[in-house]
């Protein structure tokens, strides 16, 4: 399997895996680079989330030219390129629409918090970025990768959020994770209780082998997936 074979596969296993667990619907897309090139792949706009195909996945160079593929490129794109631009660190972007996220952006004088042990991932913080339409041209793109700063999460106000990583798999797992921590925020403000997020000292202890929880974690929703019907058995997506 070629790296394109394999980062297509990945990117479609994860954005049917994210739509099974709620977090992805009829909208939201996920890129990753192509290592030893400056291309991206992304879905295309139009393609179901529900049942996108590895075949169908975009190869978009970093000036949003499609280099491979028939389709057109989602609205966002620049949403994408304009973070990957400037941090060389991520490999991959994942944005989404998820309920509870926007949910942090629509209360006065509440800020999501890390509250489980695998929210360590955002101790440096979850900013909101203040725009609130759709990121769909360079200069937005710019002001989100501002606001998303050095940052693996942002909020975006009344519309969604965005994550970044190392590799499709592992912004998989984080956006399991921030939805799960996104639950328990909400959970203590229903219960009338002031929030305590994890402290400094509390951070260093938790924090695991992440090479390992990922690989653990996408192995077992990728096979959840299969044993729903939602992925095809023949589909190696190996972290």
């Amino acid at each position: 399997m070629t790296i394109n074979e394999k980062t297509a596969l990945h990117i479609a296993t994860a954005t049917r895996l994210l739509v099974m667990e709620g977090i992805m619907d009829y909208s939201g897309h996920i890129s990753a680079r192509l290592p030893g090139t400056d291309n991206i792949m992304i879905q295309s706009a139009n393609d179901s989330r529900a049942g996108v195909e590895p075949s169908r996945i975009l190869t978009v160079d970093m000036n949003g030219n499609v280099v491979d593929g028939s389709e057109k490129p989602p609205l966002e794109l620049d949403l994408h390129l304009e973070i990957l631009k400037v941090r060389p660190d991520v490999q991959t972007v994942l944005h989404c629409h998820m309920d509870l996220a926007l949910t942090f952006t629509l209360m006065k004088n509440v800020q999501l918090l890390p509250m489980r042990a695998h929210a360590v991932r955002w101790e440096s913080g979850i900013p909101t970025h203040p725009d609130p339409g759709h990121i769909s041209t360079p200069e937005q793109g710019r002001e989100l990768a501002d606001t998303l700063g050095p940052h693996h999460a942002t909020l975006i106000r009344s519309h969604g959020m965005i994550l970044v990583a190392e590799s499709v798999p592992s912004v998989f797992v984080d956006a399991i994770h921030f939805l799960e921590n996104a639950k328990q925020h909400l959970l203590v403000l229903q219960a009338g209780q002031q929030p305590l997020p994890l402290t400094k000292a509390e951070m260093r202890v938790v924090k695991v082998n992440r090479a390992f929880h990922v690989e653990k974690l996408w192995n077992y929703y990728v096979g959840q997936g299969k044993s729903r019907g939602l992925l095809p058995l023949d589909w190696s997506a190996d972290a």
